[in-house]
């Protein structure tokens, strides 16, 4: 009876420790883990889908997560903070936007390099940032057959009183 509570024993702690491995693969594999570095910001209108933890790419490679979001209450601008790897200089004109990977995908900030030579400061901002697109609203549009502006379309002009309408030009 000894012999077989050591074994259980045993094999419980080999299955401990194979999904402690596991997880912390899985932790440090995904990037999950907090990265280092500094911080960068961006004012967007919209951030829909953004989240604490959303993955910050450059050419397609994270390079960074988004740290914290706040609302400004005097512009109404969500602030996007992300925490950037130490590794990796953001040159001082480049862009970032919200998009998706694929259609049903999910969001990420994606940036795109400049070709200035000064490099973007700890807690400096993106000059040029576009939040997110609202994609149903875009696809309802096109079903409806609607404009995609919120613009009215352009008014006719109006047949002068006692003058006979323009033909048009001639053969």
């Amino acid at each position: 009876m000894q012999q077989n509570n050591i074994a259980e024993t045993l094999i419980g702690a080999v299955v401990v420790v194979v999904a402690v491995a596991f997880l912390a693969f899985g932790y440090y594999r995904t990037g999950s883990g907090r990265l280092s570095g500094y911080e960068v910001n961006a004012k967007l209108a919209k951030v829909d889908g953004l989240s604490v933890g959303t993955d910050v790419r450059l050419a397609g490679i994270k390079i960074g997560s988004v740290s914290s979001l706040n609302l400004d209450p005097k512009t109404y601008l969500a602030t996007v903070h992300m925490s950037i790897r130490d590794d990796i200089k953001i040159p001082a004109d480049s862009s970032v936007l919200v998009t998706s990977a694929g259609f049903l995908g999910s969001p990420y900030l994606s940036i795109t390099p400049g070709g200035d030579d000064k490099m973007m400061a700890a807690g400096g901002y993106f000059e040029n940032a576009q939040g997110s697109i609202d994609m149903m609203n875009l696809v309802g549009r096109f079903a409806n057959g609607s404009s995609l502006t919120n613009q009215p379309p352009p008014a006719k002009p109006k047949p002068v009183p006692g003058k006979a309408p323009d033909p048009g030009p001639g053969p």
